[in-house]
C-alpha cells in the first residue's frame, strides 16, 4: 500500500477536529466556541477539500477570517505541567531529548533518498509526487511514539500539547497555506505583466543602477507583502528580471535569480506575515512582543539589501 499525502492531510484534520473538540469542552476557555469554530473551519479542507466546491472551502476562509476579525479566537487557561516536574524530566533525560527532534530529520532523509523508488509488488512504497513530505510525516509520528516512550507519558499528553501548541499559535498558523494561495493568485492575475508595465512606464530604467535597485527592492517589498520569497519571485523576475535585467542589459539569468531570491529572503525577515518565521516564534517563546523576532532580524536585513544590490550590479 502506498503512503499517500493525502493520508497525512487527514491526519491533520483529525488533529485539528480533536483540538476543536478539547477547546469546545473546555468550561474555562474564555471565547470557547468561537475559538473551537475556527479550529473545526480550518479543519474541513484538511479532512475533505478535494471532494468539497471550491466555494464551500472559500466559505470556510471567508468564515475563518470573519471569527478572526471579532478576535474570536482566544487561548485557554489549562492545566499546564509545572516547572519542577518539568525540570525533573529533563534532568532525568538530559540530552536523549533530542531524540524525537533528531529522528525527524534522519527519517525524512532515509525517506527521501533510500526509498524514494521502493515498491512493494509493483506499488510504490511513498507518494511519488511527494517522497519528502510524505517522509516528514512519518518521522513526526515517529517522533511522537518516541516522545512518549522516552517521558513515559500517554498519546493523551501529547494531544494536550498539540492543542497548547495549536492555541499559542492561534489565527497566525493558517497563514503559511493562505499566502502561498494569494501567490498563485498573483501569478494567475498576471501581476508580473502589470509590474513589468508599471515599472518600464513610470520608472526610467535607462540606467543599471536604477534597474538593479527596483528589482531588489522589488523582490524585498514583494515578499513582505506575500510573506513568501517563493510567491514574490515569479511576479519580480517575470516583470523586471527577465525583461530588463536579462533582456536590457545582458545580464547573468543564474546571477539574477540567486540573487533576486536572497533579497525575497531579507523581506521576509521584516514582515509579520511570514508568520511560520517571525510570529510563530515569538508566540512559542511567549517573547511580550510579538515583533521582536523581527527587530532583531531588520538591521541583517537592509545590510543585506544594500549588500545584493552592490553584489548584483558588479556580478549580473
Amino acid at each position: 500500500m502506498t503512503v499517500f499525502i493525502e493520508y497525512l492531510y487527514g491526519l491533520a484534520g483529525v488533529l485539528l477536529v480533536i483540538t476543536a473538540g478539547m477547546v469546545l469542552f473546555d468550561g474555562t476557555h474564555p471565547k470557547r466556541w468561537t475559538t473551537a469554530l475556527f479550529w473545526l473551519l480550518f479543519a474541513i479542507p484538511f479532512l475533505a477539500g478535494e471532494h468539497l466546491p471550491s466555494v464551500v472551502i472559500g466559505a470556510c476562509v471567508v468564515a475563518m477570517a470573519l471569527v478572526v476579525g471579532i478576535r474570536g479566537v482566544g487561548r485557554g487557561k489549562r492545566a499546564e505541567l509545572g516547572d519542577e516536574v518539568c525540570g525533573a524530566s529533563a534532568d532525568r533525560l538530559g540530552h536523549k531529548l533530542f531524540i524525537p527532534a533528531l529522528a525527524i530529520v534522519l527519517i525524512t532523509v532515509l525517506g527521501s533518498v533510500l526509498f524514494k523508488h521502493t515498491e512493494i509488488g509493483g506499488v510504490p512504497l511513498l507518494d511519488p509526487k511527494n517522497t519528502t513530505f510524505v517522509s516528514l510525516g512519518i518521522g513526526c509520528l515517529a517522533a511522537v511514539g518516541l516522545a512518549c516512550w522516552l517521558t513515559r507519558d500517554t498519546a493523551v499528553q501529547a494531544l494536550r500539547e498539540s492543542r497548547r501548541l495549536t492555541e499559542a499559535l492561534g489565527w497566525a498558523m493558517v497563514l503559511p497555506q493562505m499566502l502561498a494561495m494569494l501567490g498563485l493568485l498573483f501569478n494567475e492575475a498576471g501581476v508580473g505583466t502589470a509590474v513589468a508595465h508599471v515599472t518600464t512606464t513610470y520608472i526610467s530604467l535607462d540606467f543599471k543602477w536604477i534597474a538593479v535597485m527596483v528589482y531588489v527592492l522589488g523582490m524585498a517589498l514583494f515578499s513582505m507583502v506575500m510573506g513568501n520569497g517563493f510567491a514574490a519571485f515569479p511576479v519580480m523576475t517575470g516583470g523586471v528580471g527577465v525583461p530588463v535585467l536579462a533582456g536590457i542589459y545582458g545580464g547573468d539569468p543564474a546571477v539574477i535569480a540567486a540573487i533576486g531570491m536572497l533579497s525575497g529572503y531579507c523581506g521576509t525577515l521584516m514582515t509579520p506575515m511570514a508568520a511560520n518565521f517571525n510570529i510563530v516564534p515569538a508566540a512559542l517563546l511567549e517573547l511580550p512582543d510579538k515583533n521582536a523576532v523581527i527587530k532583531a532580524q531588520l538591521p541583517t536585513a537592509l545590510m543585506m539589501l544594500a549588500v545584493n544590490s552592490v553584489l548584483l550590479y558588479l556580478l549580473m
